[in-house]
């Protein structure tokens, strides 16, 4: 306007909307070489720090003060940090997923969780003879740790006899020191499914469907101990009254009936049990 029409550069700008200043502007390209070359020695040094980490080292040292500029020149140079995959779990041998023919043959185990009315969340950890879909125990806890399974299983092993093999997820619980320890006394496997394939462990899905479905979200609870005294009762109902389709309409415990002795490994001497659990037990061979 100022060339063309022979405006001043005053009206011009009024005209447009423009300070007068910010049409004298010259911008002067800054010197950013020194800043640059310090941004990639110190991503050099430190390959895992962001680009907001290295700001604050730069800003330290006085070469730069605005973070926009440093993530500019930190694009600009192709520093971007690759961010890391999800840790790899070591792969097992792959093994056939085979259907058990007896009694105590493989167990299956997994964890379901939940919560009371006032918010605070529970876990269960779900256990199932994968033949005779008998549950040896529900335990609902607000904290299971590998010990605590360890101890539980103890106590299936007097009433219901050890497994040869249980199967079960790469949960720390399950991984855990104590449950190696626990494999080494009483001589059971454990074997792990592959990460991402729950599949493998259908029989404690489908319980766990079962369990839910039935009894979680059926069910209001208002503390621990109501919670597991109800689920002891649903348990018990599952194992002696509930006909299981897949058992030709039998219940677990008339299909257990017809399976083999209970096996103990020679020497074997569980630890105490908590009162608590013992007097689950005591529960359950008075309803039985």
């Amino acid at each position: 306007m100022v060339s063309t029409r022979g405006m001043s550069q005053r009206r011009a700008c009024g005209l447009v909307g423009l300070h007068r200043s910010v049409a004298r502007h010259h911008p002067r390209p800054g010197d950013d070489g020194l800043a640059r070359q310090r941004l990639r020695e110190l991503a050099g040094e430190y390959r895992r720090y962001g680009y907001l980490r290295l700001h604050i080292l730069l800003r330290n040292e006085g070469l730069v003060m605005n973070r926009k500029k440093t993530y500019r020149l930190y694009r600009e140079e192709n520093l971007s940090v690759r961010r890391r995959g999800r840790r790899r779990l070591p792969r097992r041998d792959r093994q056939p997923i085979v259907a058990p023919t007896r009694r105590n043959q493989i167990w299956a185990m997994d964890f379901v969780s939940d919560a009371l009315w006032t918010g605070r969340r529970f876990r269960s950890l779900v256990i199932v003879d994968s033949c005779t879909k008998e549950s040896p125990a529900i335990l609902p806890e607000f904290s299971i740790s590998g010990e605590r399974i360890a101890r539980l299983l103890d106590e299936l092993a007097v009433r219901h006899g050890l497994p040869e093999e249980i199967v079960s997820d790469n949960g720390p619980e399950f991984t855990s020191k104590a449950m190696f320890l626990w494999s080494q006394r009483t001589g059971v496997r454990l074997r792990f499914i592959d990460p991402g394939k729950p599949i493998q462990n259908a029989f404690a899905e489908s319980l766990i469907g079962k369990f839910r479905d039935e009894c979680l979200n059926d069910t209001w609870f208002r503390s621990l101990p109501e919670a597991r005294r109800i689920i002891e009762a649903w348990r018990i109902h599952y194992n002696t009254r509930r006909p299981h389709s897949s058992l030709g309409y039998l219940t677990p415990v008339q299909y257990a009936a017809r399976g083999g002795a209970l096996r103990l490994p020679e020497g074997f001497a569980p630890r105490p049990l908590a009162d608590s659990t013992e007097t689950m037990l005591q529960t359950e061979t008075l309803t039985l």
